[in-house]
């Protein structure tokens, strides 16, 4: 039996209005910065445009892009913008200080 701990993986959704738009690239690429500087590896990111897929706004209730919607783990939390701000994006959304160990951050 394996009794190490299972590492917590967050799984995020960004809604965009178009996907090769500057604002989007700009919010995809502060999203996986962050995350990379607090939980590498660890995540997973679909961008889903809305240009293309515009029954997904009212699904998620999208009132405007880029919108980033962590799924996983509950409980979900959302932001709007383009996440310049990376301290507070990751506190937005959720994520362990940089200085955690990933070994701390384990599904309970």
């Amino acid at each position: 039996m394996d009794n190490r701990p299972v590492l917590t993986v967050y799984t995020f959704r960004l809604y965009v209005a178009d996907q090769h738009a500057e604002r989007s690239e700009t919010a995809l690429w502060n999203l996986r910065h962050v995350c990379e500087s607090r939980v590498a590896g660890r995540y997973m990111v679909e961008v889903i445009d809305l240009g293309s897929r515009p029954e997904m706004a009212e699904e998620a209730r999208i009132l405007m892009t880029p919108t980033v919607i962590r799924t996983d783990p509950p409980p979900p939390r959302r932001v709007i913008g383009v996440l310049s701000d990376h301290q507070r994006a990751a506190l937005a959304l959720g994520l362990p200080d940089a200085d955690v160990p990933a070994e701390a951050d384990t599904e309970t």
